[in-house]
């Protein structure tokens, strides 16, 4: 099996975000299958491999390049264009294309219809990100009200929402790292998630939605959009609620009737079994199995079947205009 390395552009600093824990989290993954290594292209580090270094090493067939940083795709895919790449896909919606040769890994069932639509001539792979197993309901008391984290929430969630709700229950807002966010979850009855607006302003979207899913582990009763990635797994009425409801009044009201309640939701272990190690390691495994046999096979056999390019699109419309004449023309015949 080929040797994997994970492509990030650093591993700290001003690159710290959920979307790189979440690809770290895989390169641990998939270090128990195969030989992986994390490499660096924009920030040098001095304990990792940089990859202007490493592409001067001979005899990179045996390797896989695995790309995941969404804005820098395109010049990642172009200039690894002569060896075995593949693309590990979180949000979807950035603005450009991939060759069949790519083959494309995806975090949610949401992002794989988006390549499914834009590469249909692609292997495309389905892979969730772990949930893990820390993330369990404790079955504590629980003394925070409503819980919400400001990165990535709405103007009205945190103008808005979270101030008419001040005036009636405890409400922890939470704006930087924390700790042990599996213990945090488990004080708090309900869970605030509303990153529709702020994935809107970036023109891609919602890649998994971790944190929702975490709380909802813990017990959280979670109120969140049901943007992107969300769609997967969040199912307003029966595992959660649809937050902006129409109005602040209604969502202010459908929030306390949860607090006051006294109710812990309870959703079963099966639930959460497509998103723990044990699920994610059968499918890591068959996922790899396969990508090395395509690059076998690639290495012999060129690409064959015709591209979803713009032209072709232009000459399929055109063929269809003239097919859709011809039959009017001879039924007036």
């Amino acid at each position: 099996m080929r040797k994997l390395y994970f492509l990030v552009p650093g591993t700290g600093g001003k690159f710290a975000c959920g979307g790189l824990w979440a690809e770290l989290k895989t390169f641990k993954l998939a270090q128990q299958v195969c030989s992986a290594d994390v490499v660096t292209y924009k920030q040098r580090e001095t304990d990792k491999l940089f990859l202007d270094d490493l592409l001067q090493q001979p005899n990179l067939d045996d390797v896989i390049f695995v790309i995941s940083w969404g804005f820098d795709i395109a010049k990642l895919a172009a200039k690894l264009q002569p060896y075995h790449v593949v693309y590990h896909a979180h949000s979807a919606g950035y603005k450009f294309n991939l060759p069949a040769s790519i083959p494309i890994i995806t975090v949610s069932r949401n992002t794989m219809g988006y390549w499914g639509q834009k590469s249909p001539n692609s292997l495309i792979y389905y892979l969730p990100n772990e949930i893990s197993a820390e993330f369990k309901n404790l079955h504590l008391e629980r003394d925070i009200d409503v819980l919400v984290q400001t990165r990535k929430s709405s103007e009205y969630l945190l103008n808005q929402l979270i101030p008419a709700l001040q005036q009636q229950c405890q409400v922890q807002v939470v704006n930087s790292y924390v700790e042990d966010l599996p213990g945090l979850f488990n004080r708090a009855k309900v869970y605030l998630y509303d990153s529709a607006e702020y994935w809107a302003q970036q023109n891609v979207s919602e890649g998994f939605g971790l944190q929702p899913m975490e709380a909802m582990a813990c017990g959280c009763q979670v109120f969140s959009s049901v943007n992107g990635g969300l769609s997967d797994y969040l199912d307003p009425g029966f595992n959660c609620d649809k937050i902006a409801g129409y109005s602040l009044k209604y969502d202010v009201k459908r929030i306390m009737k949860v607090i006051n309640s006294g109710i812990s939701p309870t959703l079963s272990e099966a639930f959460f079994a497509e998103y723990r190690y044990e699920n994610i390691m059968k499918r890591l495994q068959v996922i790899l199995a396969e990508l090395n046999e395509f690059f076998d096979h690639k290495q012999h056999h060129p690409g064959n079947i015709p591209s979803l390019t713009r032209g072709r699109l232009f000459k399929l419309f055109i063929q269809k205009i003239n097919s859709k004449f011809r039959k009017k023309y001879f039924q007036g015949l």
